[in-house]
């Protein structure tokens, strides 16, 4: 049995902290009251994104920092562990411009451009986490000759005459990243299909999605052999996460390709939406598949750390399955972007690039991480006493259960414990996370 806590007062950084006895007599509320017989949705894992900019940061590092680095985010029982991260097909806004696997459409097909940085760091990861990780793909945008406007940035649509190429070439990048053995755990078909963005994106409708899933991405993946490959849809703000997975889940032959739905955190909260695509479609699942602090680095702000707390824990108890990250690393200025869209990310470099920073969002993340809720575990009910204290339990499947409290309050708050007759008796500081493994 085990604590580990990050708190603004008295540990910044995740510590394990003494625990006391079990008491069989009940203690006063508020209490955290957990039934490992009540289940609900088996947990895939957390992670974050290998996108360009990121790459290219983590390049820059010292050898001492690179083993630094991977350590923390992927070290099997040091670190947090990360096995499920997500990839770009094509440039994203954090590369270091627009570039595509067939930039003309008289080249050939190639994902060379990957083994500079973006591979090299993936191989390191897994080496360090001594397994393969899952990989998502998704694509922000067609090659510009597909596109409606011409160019990768600024939206447009695939034109209708390249749907078959543009499902072939999610086919081509996936069997190249396997004939390297990558292990590709699914896809989206588009990165924010809502959205005119200044960077790479690509606009459809719902219709426009359902329709190339059913009549040509899914067919194209099965004619590969590649049936097993998760498709996501949306992959855009929780706001209408519903609407959209309304459309294209009620059709049948659309559905029958998708796996289920993933979703951002750019607008308001909204977890009651996540609930109500699991309440309509309980045979598909969900997924969040990006998010980040928007306007900049954020160094060392513990309002950031806590946006992650509130936000996982609130989407893994409304059936979200898996959570991704976003940049696993940015430079001291949130980068490198190619439009400017400067963010922040768990970890920063420092003004000469060669070192790294960990903001506390990091360990906010790594409460949640596959090293204490691992692939496979399984959510089950933790109800609190009190609206002061997010809780979120899995039971793991070493038999253990990993219970995650949040306090974001100004106030220390009593958090103890009940399970199966009898009481731990707890304290959750303010603006903390605790991670209990019992």
């Amino acid at each position: 049995m085990s604590c580990f806590e990050t708190s603004l007062g008295r540990h910044p950084r995740l510590t394990e902290v003494a625990l006391p006895d079990w008491q069989s007599q009940g203690l006063a509320t508020p209490a955290i009251s957990l039934n490992p017989e009540v289940h609900y949705q088996q947990h895939i894992g957390l992670g974050g994104a290998f996108t360009e900019a990121a790459a290219l940061n983590y390049q820059a590092l010292t050898p001492t920092a690179k083993l630094e680095f991977m350590t923390a985010y992927f070290h099997p029982d040091q670190g947090s562990a990360y096995n499920f991260c997500r990839i770009h097909l094509n440039s994203c806004d954090f590369a270091l411009g627009n570039w595509a696997c067939q930039d003309t459409p008289e080249g050939a097909f190639s994902i060379a451009h990957y083994e500079r940085a973006i591979l090299p760091m993936i191989r390191d990861a897994q080496a360090m986490l001594g397994a393969k990780i899952r990989l998502m793909v998704s694509p922000w945008s067609p090659p510009a000759y597909m596109k409606t406007n011409g160019q990768m940035n600024l939206g447009g649509e695939l034109k209708p005459e390249f749907q078959a190429q543009w499902a072939s070439h999610y086919v081509q990048f996936i069997q190249a990243l396997q004939a390297l053995d990558f292990d590709i755990w699914g896809l989206s078909v588009q990165n924010e299909p809502e959205a005119t963005q200044t960077w790479d994106s690509c606009l459809y409708s719902p219709e426009q999605e359902r329709d190339f899933i059913g009549a040509y991405l899914g067919p194209a993946l099965h004619a590969a052999g590649l049936a097993d490959i998760r498709v996501v849809c949306w992959d855009h703000n929780r706001d209408n996460l519903y609407l959209r997975a309304s459309v294209i889940l009620s059709d049948p032959i659309a559905a029958q390709y998708v796996w289920g739905s993933g979703f951002h955190w750019y607008m308001d909260d909204c977890f009651d939406n996540v609930q109500a695509v699991h309440d309509a479609f309980p045979d598909k699942h969900l997924i969040f598949t990006e998010g980040c602090q928007e306007g900049g680095p954020h160094h060392g702000e513990w309002a950031v750390a806590e946006r992650y707390g509130r936000s996982i824990i609130n989407d893994f108890r409304h059936w979200t399955r898996g959570w991704l990250d976003w940049n696993l690393l940015l430079d001291n200025q949130g980068g490198p972007n190619h439009v400017g869209n400067l963010c922040s990310a768990p970890m920063l470099s420092t003004p000469e690039g060669d070192q790294f920073v960990i903001q506390p969002s990091f360990y906010y993340l790594q409460h949640l991480s596959p090293r204490f809720i691992p692939h496979g575990s399984v959510r089950i009910l933790s109800a609190s006493a009190t609206d002061s204290l997010l809780t979120v339990a899995f039971s793991r499947p070493d038999g253990q259960i990993t219970l995650v409290v949040m306090n974001d309050s100004d106030q220390d708050r009593p958090c103890h414990i009940r399970l199966r007759g009898r009481t731990l008796p707890g304290l959750c500081p303010a603006h903390a996370m605790q991670t209990y493994v019992l």
